[in-house]
């Protein structure tokens, strides 16, 4: 899907809408993960195509949460919430992804607090975990925005364009579920 280069007034915070994934939304995807700024900036291998798309989304385990970012109707961002199993079920992994001809313009944060709003009120999780390269700092940025901390670095953890490059590993953790009342403990 081609996507055009942004105006400032049509890239304007206000024309952002987040929204649940939907099948038809594979092509879209497969070109916003195949962009060369969101593969060097993800932890992602080898190139997506909207079949390989399908598949991992049919494949995912009930609970999980696929959301898109759009803007006049185009796919300009896209995060997945995969919550984890048994004694990690208050926990799930968050992943992500911009349009490269959208980045820093309010889509990240969009779609940030689309995921954290999800976690927090609709699942009741209180940790949410990434991984993110260590010279990210756009990202590193914004999930610091909505309370990551970076608990651990693993140097040399992925292969990027031939070399070994560090990750960090980020979460938000919350003492109490962010649903707590005193009605219900």
């Amino acid at each position: 899907m081609d996507v055009p280069t942004p105006s400032p007034a049509f890239a304007s915070p206000g024309t952002i809408r987040v929204r649940t994934c939907e099948p038809a939304d594979f092509d879209a995807i497969a070109d916003l993960m195949n962009q060369p700024g969101v593969r060097h900036g993800t932890l992602l291998s080898g190139w997506r195509t909207p079949e390989s798309l399908r598949a991992w989304y049919e494949s995912r385990a009930p609970g999980c949460i696929t959301i898109c970012a759009d803007i006049d109707g185009r796919v300009v961002g896209q995060s997945q919430l995969d919550v984890a199993k048994a004694r990690r079920a208050h926990c799930a992994c968050v992943g992500f992804g911009v349009h490269d001809a959208w980045q820093r313009r309010g889509v990240g944060s969009a779609l940030m607090a689309a995921i954290v709003a999800c976690a927090d009120h609709s699942l009741g999780l209180r940790r949410l975990e990434l991984e993110v390269f260590a010279d990210n700092e756009a990202a590193i940025a914004l999930y610091r925005k909505f309370g990551f901390v970076v608990e651990g670095r693993s140097r040399g953890a992925a292969m990027r364009a031939g070399v070994l490059a560090d990750t960090l590993h980020m979460a938000r953790y919350a003492e109490a579920p962010p649903f707590a009342s005193p009605l219900f403990p």
